[in-house]
């Protein structure tokens, strides 16, 4: 649906209903503030079926990971007393090691997930939580993605839209090669230039 330069696609109209039915299991729940699952929802949520449940599997692991080092500065912080240096030294030292991790297992569509995974529960724990309320909140990513990849099986793209996704698509990779065309061709010119020339025969 197209309002002028403005288009409403089913993968706006699922993302908002990922938020909405994220909102509503935790309100019927009692479970606590829905941030990090409305959250999840809308990074997992992907075009079609197939690209969220591969996607997905990215999230889930990234989750596992920023999950794990969250509740592993929890534990520091609490030994620490809440020590402001902990924070300021220990989380960004625990991101630098997600990447480096991710990269090393051949995770890095979930560095994102896992860095936010791990930042959203680090920075909202309170002092006074406990282990469980870290562990709700990583359970809390596990849900947002879930909702994400029922809404995609649920609910499937037209085939106009897919269409248009394909075009959208391909138009990218074009322009990508276009680019990659001219980084190669500066590249050329840039090793043609500093080869030696032959000296003239006499």
């Amino acid at each position: 649906m197209r309002f002028g330069r403005f288009r409403i696609g089913m993968r706006t109209m699922k993302t908002a209903l990922a938020v909405m039915i994220c909102i509503f299991l935790f309100h019927i729940t009692n479970r606590g503030a829905p941030m990090i699952a409305a959250l999840a929802a809308v990074f997992s949520l992907r075009q079609d079926l197939t690209t969220s449940v591969s996607f997905g599997r990215s999230r889930i692991l990234g989750n596992t990971l920023g999950g794990l080092f969250a509740i592993f500065y929890f534990f520091v912080s609490q030994f620490f007393h809440n020590n402001f240096l902990v924070q300021l030294f220990l989380l960004p030292a625990l991101v630098a090691v997600i990447i480096i991790f991710s990269d090393g297992i051949n995770n890095n569509a979930g560095i994102v997930s896992a860095i936010a995974t791990m930042l959203l529960i680090a920075l909202s724990l309170d002092q006074s939580e406990s282990i469980l309320y870290a562990l709700q909140r990583v359970a809390d990513t596990f849900i947002g993605t879930t909702v994400a990849i029922l809404l995609n099986f649920l609910i499937r793209p037209p085939e106009q839209e897919k269409e248009e996704a394909l075009t959208e698509d391909l138009a990218i990779l074009k322009e990508k090669e276009e680019k990659l065309q001219e980084l190669l061709a500066e590249v050329q010119e840039k090793i043609q230039d500093q080869e030696p020339k032959n000296p003239s025969k006499k």
